[in-house]
């Protein structure tokens, strides 16, 4: 099973330019031709938020647009830079909340790995929230019967990263029983996907894997002193590709750079010899 993750869109309506500076409609177009000229295709897509950059229905209407060309099936959690209601107006397919429920929480069965999407928005604030009931409703999905693998996806991380000023918009109340939570089924929780960060980032949280995805636009710049300013940098587009044995119940994450780059070349001649 090939899973990618597309993360922090932040679409601007009228194909706006993010700060003044980022084409993310154009990143968004080439994210989505590189997910379907891959071989093997990606059997699913999974947005990890900031999918419009205000949250307006304008935004959201543009990325349906561009996302025609997605043919295979997507999922999405919303990130600090959207709005529920008219995000899951626009893609109620990829949001498939239960009718009547606040929280963009729902679980996708229809492949080997269970996905499970966690909603971790507070309308109106950058960091994020993980309220009683959001945790409770966790509890519930992984009491169920049904004892599969599970990866579960959500926008904020519930880690430092040493980037300060990201740091202190990160997954805030609910981090700790969100731990415990994970820790409690860790034999069946292979990963913890999030966005967010705007940086590719890996590491062991509550004894899992956890993994932060790059943005498909611009990234956060590298800056670990404290207090590093507040800035983004234009370094090469990307995505994360994770790859699931389930005979090795094992979850790969390889990352891959949107942007075409010259190659691929060969490393031997036509003769077989190492080309020096």
């Amino acid at each position: 099973m090939l899973i990618a993750q597309l993360t922090d869109l932040h679409i601007g309506a009228g194909r706006r330019l993010a700060y003044r500076k980022v084409d993310t409609a154009g990143a968004l177009e080439n994210a989505v031709a590189y997910v379907m000229a891959m071989e093997p295709r990606p059997d699913v897509v999974l947005f990890t938020g900031d999918i419009g950059d205000l949250g307006t229905s304008d935004e959201y209407a543009l990325v349906a647009e561009i996302l025609k060309d997605l043919t295979i099936p997507y999922f999405m959690v919303p990130g600090n830079h959207d709005c529920r209601a008219p995000l899951c107006a626009a893609f109620p397919d990829a949001t498939p909340v239960a009718p009547g429920q606040a929280f963009v929480n729902y679980v996708v069965d229809d492949f080997d790995l269970r996905l499970i999407a966690l909603d971790t928005l507070e309308e109106g604030k950058p960091g994020g929230v993980l309220p009683t009931q959001q945790l409770d409703w966790l509890r519930d999905v992984l009491a169920e019967e049904d004892d599969r693998d599970c990866l579960i996806f959500l926008h904020h991380p519930p880690i430092l990263t040493g980037i300060t000023h990201m740091d202190v918009q990160n997954l805030g109340a609910g981090a700790d029983g969100l731990a415990d939570i994970v820790r409690a089924h860790r034999d069946r929780i292979r990963a913890i996907i999030c966005g967010h960060v705007h940086r590719p980032i890996h590491t062991i949280w509550a004894g899992v894997p956890l993994s932060i995805g790059p943005s498909v636009a611009h990234q956060v710049a590298f800056d670990l002193r404290a207090g590093g300013p507040s800035a983004f940098v234009m370094e090469p587009p990307a995505l994360h590709l994770h790859v699931w044995d389930a005979d090795q119940k094992n979850l790969m994450t390889h990352m891959a750079y949107i942007d075409r780059h010259d190659g691929p070349h060969p490393f031997f001649d036509e003769n077989g010899k190492l080309i020096v």
